[in-house]
């Protein structure tokens, strides 16, 4: 059956303003028809024809999902579905400075919980490069004389752990956090009373070079309560 054809199926909207249905059907249109990045979609005026509404309504939803990276215009084949980028929006929006004290809370409990559960990754692919690199990082915090090189081995230090994972996603979502935890740590250094974690940095690098997974989800949950009990 062609796109055309099958896109008349599509019941005509009651509204000619509301660019949010239009999208809604888009997106149900895509999904039916197991559209594929890399596919043709209906031009806009076909669009606008099934759905019975303006040009203009329909060219308002087309945009919302070019800017969300779903479809892009290629020369002679018209629009056609892309594979989006999930994390492009979060980049633009996660920052401290723009999120009210309950959002940043929100986001730094995902991370705390996201690396508890890191355990079963490194352990399949953590190298002697990642772990080398975890021996200098806790040399330096041994070394640190003030808060501010702490802070920094701190940052580091987790930050190795989401590269030892070696998964893209999970990492380019470890940077977007990256300001939020900083933040965090950086507002927990000026407490007047701060705990520290029954499990240092140095332990769970022990726990890593022993190749003991069982362990080390529990030792992480250790690190991080001073966290948990600051929030």
């Amino acid at each position: 059956m062609s796109i055309e054809k099958d896109l008349f199926k599509l019941k005509p909207i009651a509204y000619t303003t509301m660019a949010d249905q239009v999208e809604n059907h888009l997106r149900e249109y895509i999904i039916k028809r197991s559209i594929k990045p890399g596919d043709p979609i209906p031009k806009e005026t076909e669009i606008a024809q099934a759905l019975g509404v303006s040009r203009n309504v329909v060219r308002e939803a087309l945009s919302r999902l070019r800017m969300l990276g779903m479809i892009e215009s290629r020369k002679k084949r018209g629009m056609i579905l892309t594979q989006p980028d999930v994390m492009k929006g979060l980049e633009l929006i996660i920052h401290p400075t723009i999120l009210d004290e309950h959002v940043r809370k929100q986001l730094f409990e995902l991370r705390l919980v996201l690396e508890v559960g890191l355990g079963d990754l490194l352990f399949r692919r953590k190298s002697d490069e990642h772990l080398k690199k975890l021996d200098a990082i806790v040399e330096r915090e041994q070394k640190a004389t003030t808060q501010i090189e702490r802070i920094r081995c701190e940052v580091d230090f987790h930050a190795t752990l989401y590269d030892m994972a070696g998964n893209e996603t999970l990492k380019r979502f470890q940077d977007i956090l990256m300001p939020v935890f900083e933040y965090v740590v950086e507002y927990e250094s000026k407490l007047d009373h701060t705990s520290v974690g029954s499990v240092t940095h140095a332990d769970l690098v022990k726990i890593l070079y022993a190749n003991n997974a069982e362990a080390y989800p529990n030792a992480m949950r250790k690190h991080l309560m001073p966290h948990l009990d600051h929030l």
